[in-house]
């Protein structure tokens, strides 16, 4: 192939027919056009939220639009990945998704009365929604298809190893502590838990991205792995340049944060005003930021691609738990809000038995209907306890 003709394969790999370019653009101009609404409305629309019918509605419509402009920032983060290479691709997708929670917990934390435990909330959120929901789902799904799947051993034991540390560091430890790490009442101590948090996730990332990156591909087979990612691969791969997905990236991604602080206003009226269970808080922040790589890990799943499922998941849930907390603790110390990171008594309970039974379902090499079963299972108790604790 001549010089002319790898330009005009290049030049065709990027180019952006303009019904895609539409399609791309219509996530961030519907969420342009909701923060419009909103800021030019907004003592006519949220002055009445004791009328439950219209708030529900308000809050299908601002969340919903929230949901999908973050599907639109997941797919051009995951464009962005694929032309960066490691591990600026996976720092740019990461920070995107992670921007998306900060903002949400930092506009409900701000908005009315201190929600003190919101970021706890959500962090086990996402570890019970990851760990039981996710992983039970898509495990569940290849199993009935493929009856068992493969992944990689090496790298599900080394997500595993870093959550469990995090988690039990961040979420169990402060009760046990003369002192929490909150940032009004040990201020020094909550920066050193922010660094130590940051400094987990920063090391596992260079395992994973530069030293040991075959710990986290797909195990080799015969073939039949390889041709599926290949598959996949095209399935996800997006055209257009570097440049216009990270300006898209950037445009869809500002509707959310802007959102955010509409959004907080119907949180805090559920929460207080009607009463609802706070982790509640926490479950909506958790289920808009893991929607999009939740259906990413059951795509996969379904394909016979149990390896990519897993990275997504158990990353997912390192990155949330990794660069969220830090951020949080840091917004505690720049506004002077309570931060409260430990868990009661059956939340500790539950996250040490979702993390046992983790260990236990990547302790071999295959999966099977039994595993995706007892995740889901744990799962729903985690959800009957919201509402029934």
């Amino acid at each position: 192939m001549n010089q002319r003709e790898t330009f005009g394969s290049a030049a065709k790999a990027t180019a952006l027919p303009l019904r895609t370019l539409l399609k791309m653009l219509v996530p961030a101009a519907t969420g342009f056009l909701s923060v419009l609404v909103c800021h030019l409305y907004q003592d006519s629309l949220f002055s009445e939220l004791a009328n439950y019918p219209r708030t529900v509605l308000l809050f299908l419509w601002l969340f919903g639009t929230m949901m999908w402009c973050a599907f639109g920032v997941v797919r051009h983060g995951e464009a962005v990945a694929e032309r960066l290479g490691e591990p600026y691709g996976t720092l740019v997708l990461t920070l995107s998704v992670i921007a998306i929670e900060v903002s949400l917990l930092a506009s409900i934390m701000l908005h009315g009365e201190n929600n003190p435990t919101l970021a706890r909330d959500a962090m086990f959120a996402t570890l019970m929604i990851v760990l039981n929901g996710m992983v039970g789902a898509a495990l569940l799904m290849g199993a009935l298809r493929y009856w068992e799947q493969e992944y990689n051993l090496a790298g599900a034991r080394a997500f595993l190893m870093v959550i469990a540390a995090l988690a039990v560091f961040a979420l169990i430890i402060p009760n046990y502590t003369k002192t929490a790490p909150d940032p009004i009442e040990a201020p020094a101590k909550a920066l050193l838990f922010a660094v130590i948090t940051v400094l987990f996730y920063i090391v596992f990332l260079i395992i994973q991205t530069m030293r040991h990156r075959a710990f986290f591909a797909e195990p080799e087979s015969d073939g039949a792995h390889e041709l599926l990612g290949n598959e996949i691969e095209e399935h996800v791969r997006q055209p257009g340049s570097l440049g216009f997905h990270i300006g898209m990236l950037l445009l869809t991604l500002a509707p959310v944060l802007l959102l955010s602080e509409y959004l907080a206003i119907i949180v805090d009226f559920g929460l207080e005003g009607l009463g609802l269970p706070d982790a509640l808080g926490g479950v909506m922040v958790a289920l808009l930021v893991l929607s999009p790589e939740g259906l990413t890990a059951f795509h996969a799943a379904l394909r016979n691609h149990l390896q990519r499922a897993v990275n997504v998941c158990l990353g997912s849930a390192l990155a949330t738990i990794g660069l969220t907390i830090p951020a949080v603790l840091i917004i505690g110390l720049i506004t002077g809000c309570q931060v409260h990171l430990g868990l009661d008594e059956v939340q500790t309970v539950l996250l040490i038995l979702t993390l046992f039974m983790s260990a236990l379902t990547f302790g071999g090499v295959r999966t099977n209907v039994l595993q995706g079963t007892v995740h889901l299972l744990l799962f729903i108790v985690y959800v009957a306890l919201i509402f029934s604790p």
